[in-house]
């Protein structure tokens, strides 16, 4: 059995973030990575939680990413909002552009946000559940290094891809979040199993030559499954299309990876649309959700996404998070 620690979700968000400014991350750049970090434990997404700190100190450490860099907000038109992220970490970026969009967003009614020379931004659901938190309805995409190859070809050309979307309640809250990546299980998933010398189930990666593989260093080397075969194709071409090629960012095809030292910064992007719903429904979107929510919550068993991350949020806010033991004392060694 596993051995574990039960930790608040103060003492995460205290962990990641002491860890990242002993790194070399400024105070600004390591906060809101932090209250993500802790957020995502929360939600039970734990290969996207404190297991990425090692790897953010490193990249710090290396020059993949700049912990200093100073995200740069521009608003071209009415509606844009654009923000440079020179290198840093993504999570200080989109903040400090959702300081706009979300304002311009309740103003116009829709407005988009458009975020280049990025890098990981953790887990999407984490930022549109905060448009959805702030009474808009969220949609977000964000490309990744290539690791999935294209229908009937064997090379990567497009990353996992995720895209997500979240929609508001009435009480401020997300009704539903939907947040899934363009192959058949999050690379991050892979790693793991890589760092654990576990193999993985089948169907999740393919090695160098396309063909079926349990290990995950030769799926890491070759490339994942897509979700739902030519479907996951189309959908991961879809977030290349809006946070790539709509951002200016670098292409998944040549950015460099966001696991090991090698390549510098990825420069990866991300893009939001924020919608006021009162703006387009006539007043109908909360009877319309709700209707819709109800649909799903009728039928006994049936799952409505973002049902398993809400039941773990709560739990975690009493209870705190169990964080595997080893992984705990990989992080404060960082310290």
């Amino acid at each position: 059995m596993t051995a574990t620690e039960t930790l608040s979700l103060a003492e995460i968000e205290t962990l990641a973030f002491d860890a990242l400014v002993k790194a070399g991350t400024s105070e600004e750049n390591a906060r809101p990575l932090a209250v993500a970090t802790a957020m995502t434990e929360a939600d039970g997404v734990a290969s996207h939680g404190l297991a990425y700190i090692p790897i953010y100190a490193q990249h710090v450490e290396c020059g993949k990413v700049d912990g200093q860099a100073k995200p740069v907000v521009d608003q071209p038109r009415p509606a844009v909002v654009t923000v440079d992220a020179a290198t840093g970490f993504a999570h200080s970026a989109i903040d400090l552009g959702f300081e706009k969009l979300i304002p311009l967003a309740k103003e116009m009614g829709v407005a988009v946000l458009a975020v280049n020379n990025s890098y990981n931004c953790g887990v999407l659901g984490v930022h549109t559940q905060r448009l959805a938190q702030a009474g808009l309805m969220g949609i977000g995409f964000t490309n990744a290094p290539a690791s999935i190859a294209p229908s009937g070809g064997a090379k990567p050309v497009v990353g996992t891809n995720p895209f997500s979307i979240s929609a508001p309640d009435a009480e401020g809250n997300a009704a539903l979040l939907i947040d899934q990546s363009a192959s058949t299980i999050a690379k991050s998933e892979v790693m793991k199993h890589a760092r654990e010398g576990q193999p993985v189930p089948e169907g999740w990666v393919l090695d160098a030559n396309g063909q079926p593989t349990t290990d995950p260093e030769a799926g890491l080397k070759g490339s994942m499954v897509p979700s739902g075969g030519y479907k996951g194709v189309g959908i991961a071409l879809t977030v290349e299309l809006m946070a790539a090629a709509m951002t200016g960012a670098t292409l998944g095809s040549v950015a460099s990876p966001f696991s090991g030292t090698a390549g510098g910064p990825p420069k990866t992007g991300q893009f939001f649309i924020a919608i006021d719903p009162e703006a387009t429904s006539g007043g109908l979107f909360q009877e319309k959700l709700a209707a819709l929510v109800a649909s799903f919550r009728d039928q006994d068993g049936a799952r409505l996404p973002g049902d398993g991350r809400q039941t773990a949020r709560v739990r975690a806010a009493t209870d705190g998070v169990a964080v595997n033991a080893a992984l705990l004392e990989k992080v404060r060694a960082l310290l």
